[in-house]
């Protein structure tokens, strides 16, 4: 992504600082990645790019955990008021590794909260990791085990916004599924998937993403991937994107 380049820095710092969005509106749109480089030339100049140690994209792997039943899943797939999920995600480039849980919080935003954990322990949960979440989700989960990884490279963008607090947008490209039990694995080929994580306002991404004549999808990597990679699970929440870009 050449247009990426002209994009002025933000440190990791800065950008927690600015826009940390534990609790956000999550919007996620998929955009041919030849669609990527016109998008980033018509950012808000004001837009600037997290780099560390020179580098702009990063490379992400997250673990999903659930119970044997699939009640993360399920509650996802059903729509479930009380829906969670649970997932290890490492930088790899930094081999910096967090236990999160997300929930939903009022009117459909998203909460995050999260733990340290061990990079080379990513595949499991370990005691301060279960004690954790059965913390977070007050005894919603049982023993949960790994179900399936997603691997991807992550721009992240922070938005300024005109008025209320800051946001980010992350671009994933690559993005790859992998059956934890079968390794298995289904790749989105020629799509990124583009997130916003705003306050209850749009933000000007969203806006220009609406211009550009895409609109808000329902995606989840876990509950996407795992439809993709077990066609015989429901999935009617994402049926649109897997009929028309996954296939």
């Amino acid at each position: 992504m050449t247009a990426l380049a002209d994009l002025a820095p933000i440190t990791l710092g800065e950008l927690e600082a600015a826009a940390s969005l534990q609790t956000r509106i999550d919007r996620k749109y998929l955009v041919p990645t030849s669609d990527l480089p016109a998008l980033l030339d018509a950012l808000d100049p004001a837009v600037r790019t997290l780099e560390i140690d020179g580098e702009r994209v990063f490379a992400y792997e997250s673990v999903y955990f659930d119970t044997p039943g699939l009640t993360s899943y399920l509650g996802a797939a059903r729509r479930r008021r009380h829906r969670f999920k649970v997932r290890t995600r490492t930088y790899v480039d930094s081999d910096l590794c967090w236990v999160e849980v997300k929930t939903r919080g009022p009117r459909g935003a998203t909460v995050k909260t999260r733990l340290p954990h061990e990079a080379a322990g990513r595949t499991e949960l370990d005691d301060p990791a279960l004690r954790f979440t059965s913390d977070v989700l007050g005894g919603l989960a049982g023993p949960m085990a790994p179900t399936l990884l997603s691997s991807y490279d992550r721009v992240t963008l922070h938005v300024p916004a005109e008025s209320g607090p800051d946001s980010r947008t992350t671009i994933d490209t690559d993005l790859v599924w992998t059956d934890a039990d079968t390794g298995r694995e289904r790749a989105l080929v020629g799509l990124a998937v583009v997130e916003t994580k705003t306050g209850s306002t749009p933000s000007s991404t969203d806006r220009l993403l609406w211009r550009h004549g895409h609109r808000p999808v329902r995606i989840s990597k876990y509950g996407t991937g795992m439809a993709v990679l077990h066609p015989d699970l429901p999935s009617t929440p994402w049926r649109r994107v897997l009929d028309r870009h996954v296939g």
